[in-house]
């Protein structure tokens, strides 16, 4: 764990944002190239990558805030920690979707389409951001003997985030940043096999991740909202995953225009 990846001039420089920078810019970058390899305007793309950013950024934090709020009330100092969180994924990934739905229409792309060429750049972002919560500490796991357990001794991390220290527990982190880059290796190898429909990748990505997260959020030992005996997370899931797989059957008995022919006309317009 190493949260404070150097210092310039006294000012810290976290490591967590060092990659969680570095997550969008690559996924956004991924999802530009594979976007016009599909036809679709770069620019157009490019402008829907910032709003994605700047919503995801918003969503997190605040499901953040609505599932701790007991703790923000009673302690507003505790608003600054929020500040500087990354927030909950799933608040990001639906703020992130409302936002690129409203886009595309309003500009007439193809939203399956445009959302099958951002999917691997999610699943990419989501490796990477994951590694910066495992160098901060936050997002951390359940005490446990298994011999892959992780032991922190950062004093900042547990003075920041709360991170248990001199305790093996199980690297959550970890385990969704290796989940998600199989999720990415499957949804790329799934392009080429079968019958490709528009928004199979983007619903395929949302169905993996919800599985995986909702086994995941067995082992994570941080505090987090509930929604009865579920985390907020996988209550989150259990409604994700069967739309998942309703929306995939939809789509797949609809007949599938060409993509490319789709952007070329949301361009003309």
């Amino acid at each position: 764990m190493h949260p404070i990846l150097f210092e310039i001039g006294g000012f810290p420089v976290y490591t967590y944002g060092v990659l969680l920078a570095a997550a969008y810019l690559l996924g956004l970058q991924f999802a530009l190239v594979r976007a016009r390899a599909r036809g679709l305007d770069g620019n157009r793309v490019m402008d829907l990558g910032i709003w994605i950013i700047i919503s995801a950024l918003i969503g997190a934090k605040l499901l953040l805030l609505i599932v701790d709020f007991d703790t923000f009330r009673q302690n507003p100092r505790e608003l600054v920690t929020l500040m500087r969180s990354g927030g909950v994924f799933y608040g990001g990934l639906i703020a992130a979707v409302a936002v690129a739905i409203w886009y595309l229409r309003r500009h007439r792309l193809p939203v399956w389409t445009v959302t099958d060429a951002f999917a691997p750049g999610i699943a990419l972002g989501h490796v990477i951001g994951r590694m910066g919560c495992f160098f901060a500490g936050c997002c951390f796991g359940r005490a446990t003997d298994v011999p892959w357990a992780v032991t922190f001794t950062n004093r900042y991390a547990a003075e920041n985030v709360g991170t248990p220290l001199n305790v093996p527990i199980h690297p959550t982190q970890l385990y969704e940043a290796g989940a998600e880059f199989v999720i990415l290796l499957v949804l790329l190898f799934m392009e080429r096999k079968g019958r490709v429909f528009p928004g199979r990748t983007f619903w395929g990505y949302l169905l993996l991740y919800g599985i995986t997260r909702f086994i995941i959020e067995f082992y994570r030992g941080d505090s987090r909202g509930m929604v009865g005996d579920l985390s907020t997370s996988q209550f989150v899931s259990v409604i994700l995953v069967p739309l998942s797989i309703a929306m995939l059957f939809v789509l797949s008995r609809r007949s599938a225009p060409d993509p490319r022919a789709g952007a070329q006309r949301a361009r003309a317009a």
